[in-house]
């Protein structure tokens, strides 16, 4: 299966804070204690998505990093965004989907 292409992300799935709290709108977010996140290197960028969908169909997370560290800003600010004060989640979990490679021979 192909990554999306980032322009794709951009349109469709990149959400403000404004637009996840409208898609959240009239859902019951549970508290979880953790949340795991897909993680996927975009072919065309080389930038890392990550991306949940939320387990009742209410939406979901999809954020974007150009390296490790960034991502790890962008996840923990679009947690922090999605979910309501006191339902953020205690641990986020980083799955990816393919092993990263750290030197290649």
């Amino acid at each position: 299966m192909a990554s999306p292409s980032l322009s794709d992300i951009d349109k469709e799935y990149i959400n403000t804070s404004a637009d996840l709290t409208s898609r959240r709108a009239g859902h019951n977010l549970k508290r979880v204690d953790e949340i795991t996140l897909q993680i996927q290197r975009d072919e065309d960028s080389g930038w890392l998505v990550a991306s949940w969908d939320a387990p009742d169909g209410a939406g979901g997370i999809t954020t974007q990093g150009q390296d490790l560290r960034d991502l790890q800003e962008q996840v923990t600010e679009a947690v922090a965004a999605y979910f309501d004060e006191g339902a953020v989640p205690k641990r986020i979990r980083l799955h990816f989907v393919s092993d990263p490679v750290l030197v290649q021979a």
